[in-house]
């Protein structure tokens, strides 16, 4: 089953996993602090908007991170740093920028862990933002609306390999991230390499 891009929150960890038919060219590098998809050497050029973007930030004073499948990253992470609640800070973003304008309507996702986690989706036809106290799922197709599943693993680097390895189709990379009592960690899996 094809589910597009997706995530996974728990209360204390969260994974992102890039999952596409149309530009699988990506990978996940370290950059300024947050984990970036952007093309790999070997990608087509390309002027969609929505190939290259921040995945997963933390904020500045450690007390949370946020994960999602675009620019609405940023925003959450900044309105974060600003003080607003998670879960206000998650609804505001994703209502303000809204499911992405490509042939698919595709829907913006995105969690926040931190003392109180949330996971969120904005498709063409709602808004849900729900807390979290147990690995739960959104993806952009077919299961769009959150759902819980399984998250055995707690070190970044294997959560991301464990959400490389869902069954589900068109892996491309991922990325993840853990609290621990010295902050968050944070780890990538991009595919064989």
């Amino acid at each position: 089953m094809y589910v597009g891009r997706f995530i996974v929150v728990a209360p204390d960890r969260a994974a992102y996993r890039v999952s596409s038919r149309s530009f699988p060219n990506r990978k996940v590098i370290e950059r300024d602090g947050a984990l970036t998809v952007v093309p790999t050497e070997d990608a087509p050029e390309t002027e969609n908007p929505y190939i290259s973007y921040n995945c997963l930030r933390t904020t500045g004073d450690g007390e949370f991170a946020v994960v999602g499948n675009g620019t609405q990253v940023d925003p959450i992470t900044e309105k974060l740093e600003l003080g607003y609640p998670p879960r206000d800070a998650l609804a505001e973003s994703l209502l303000a920028l809204d499911y992405e304008k490509d042939d698919y309507n595709t829907p913006r996702i995105a969690g926040v862990i931190g003392e109180e986690s949330y996971i969120g989706i904005v498709r063409d036809d709602a808004v849900l933002v729900e807390s979290v106290d147990e690995p739960t799922l959104v993806a952009t197709y077919e299961k769009d609306a959150p759902e819980p599943t399984t998250l055995n693993s707690n070190d970044p680097g294997a959560m991301a390999k464990e959400l490389y390895e869902y069954e589900f189709e068109h892996a491309v990379c991922g990325a993840a991230v853990a609290r621990t009592a010295d902050g968050f960690e944070t780890g990538y899996h991009n595919g064989e390499n």
